[in-house]
């Protein structure tokens, strides 16, 4: 493995992000849709599965802890962090349930879902986006180049310009931090 290659991958896949007006504009839309919701008082879901559940939770957890300054939480909170429930719920109804039916006890109009998937083609985010829809919750999709499916039921798609598993990935905690640090400056710099 040659570790200055693998910087320069990363490099290239932000540089491509970083040239890209439609997908700056879209991360913009992202972070206006996310203030709206929150000023409003939505929450914000996150869900995703394996590396992406853990960007969920991390995204989710610098909104209703902090980013960079001391304020009042944010309403945010990744889906999958009740392993009771995720197991019954895997165990009883099937795995493609897990994030749809909680969404659909806590999730309310005018709340925003972001769902991670590096293929865009999770079953479980799917059925999510479908049930956010249902319930006129906003939908934004964190993927990688194609979309997947999930691009299908998104109202913002934010697809990373990527093949590459570990570097969308990458670049979806950058994208997540830059949403975090912008919504935090908007709702809360005086």
């Amino acid at each position: 493995m040659d570790i200055k290659k693998a910087i320069k991958e990363s490099i290239i896949v932000k540089e491509k992000i970083f040239n890209d007006a439609v997908l700056l504009q879209k991360i913009e839309e992202t972070v206006l849709l996310i203030v709206a919701s929150l000023k409003a008082g939505g929450k914000i879901h996150f869900c995703g599965n394996g590396g992406s559940a853990a960007d969920a939770q991390h995204l989710a957890a610098e909104l209703s802890g902090k980013f960079y300054f001391d304020r009042p939480p944010l309403n945010a909170e990744a889906l999958h962090c009740n392993t009771s429930y995720l197991t019954a719920v895997g165990n009883d109804y099937g795995y493609e349930y897990i994030f749809s039916r909680i969404l659909d006890g806590t999730g309310k109009k005018g709340d925003v879902l972001i769902g991670l998937s590096t293929s865009g083609n999770s079953k479980n985010i799917i059925k999510a986006f479908e049930t956010a829809k249902n319930k006129g919750i906003k939908i934004i999709a964190l993927t990688g180049i194609t979309g997947g499916e999930m691009k299908n039921h998104a109202d913002i798609l934010l697809n990373v310009p990527s093949m590459d598993t570990p570097k969308i990935q990458e670049s979806h905690i950058m994208l997540g931090h830059i949403i975090c640090e912008k919504t935090e400056e908007i709702l809360f710099k005086s």
